[in-house]
């Protein structure tokens, strides 16, 4: 496989074999020759748990003190006050059954988390399957779905993030960007890597983290020392 001259100059800062501290690996990213975007800076966490079993689920939501650096998109589904409290909050989109059909028929994906009051499920359901596959249903888990929507929005805005195993058992997000710099982006990956550990599940047996990797949008991965 070819690699980009760039992949190639960022492979020759990464010791293959070494499991670096965070700090460390993050300052080695610093390094790296940049394209012309602010690159994200991914976290990759595999743990030693099986995803079949509803309870060796491992998934939260957490606020990361320094954001992520994306501006998320609201979409919030609520009638009346609610819809009302959700616009004055901050969404970038608010409806109801009307959206239905944009969604489904008009392939409309312009919003990056979909918010919902408790009774409209029945509506946001019919879009299941449309939602479902790109991680968009709402889920009371991650506090999406809510009567609460101007904490919901405020919280998104802010940089709070999901985590969720696939289903190889790995956990993906991104953390930041590399702009950010070092110290704040290892204060975010400290919260996440916290939330992660406290969420194992009781029925979780042997080794419950199994590795853990940074990498950006396009750069090679850094193996952490994770204890």
């Amino acid at each position: 496989m070819k690699v980009s001259k760039r992949y190639a100059e960022s492979s020759k800062l990464v010791d293959k074999t070494k499991e670096y501290e965070i700090k460390e690996a993050l300052d080695i990213i610093e390094k790296m020759p940049k394209p012309k975007f602010d690159e994200t800076v991914e976290l990759h966490v595999k743990l030693g748990v099986d995803s079949k079993h509803a309870d060796q689920q491992v998934r939260g939501t957490v606020v990361l003190p320094n954001g992520t650096g994306k501006t998320q998109k609201v979409l919030v589904f609520a009638k009346g006050p609610k819809a009302e409290e959700a616009e004055k909050a901050g969404a970038d989109f608010v409806g109801a059954e009307e959206l239905v059909p944009k969604i489904q028929n008009e392939n409309w994906f312009e919003y990056d988390v979909v918010v919902a009051t408790p009774d409209m499920m029945g509506v946001v359901g019919r879009l299941g399957k449309v939602l479902g596959p790109k991680g968009l249903m709402p889920n009371p888990k991650s506090g999406t779905v809510t009567m609460d929507v101007t904490k919901a929005i405020n919280e998104i805005k802010s940089g709070k993030v999901e985590y969720r195993l696939d289903k190889n058992n790995i956990i993906h997000l991104g953390f930041g960007k590399v702009s950010f710099g070092a110290e704040k982006l290892a204060e975010n990956y400290d919260v996440i890597m916290n939330a992660i550990i406290k969420a194992k599940p009781a029925a979780a047996k042997g080794q419950y983290i199994k590795s853990v990797a940074v990498t950006t949008t396009m750069g090679p991965s850094l193996f952490i020392n994770q204890k």
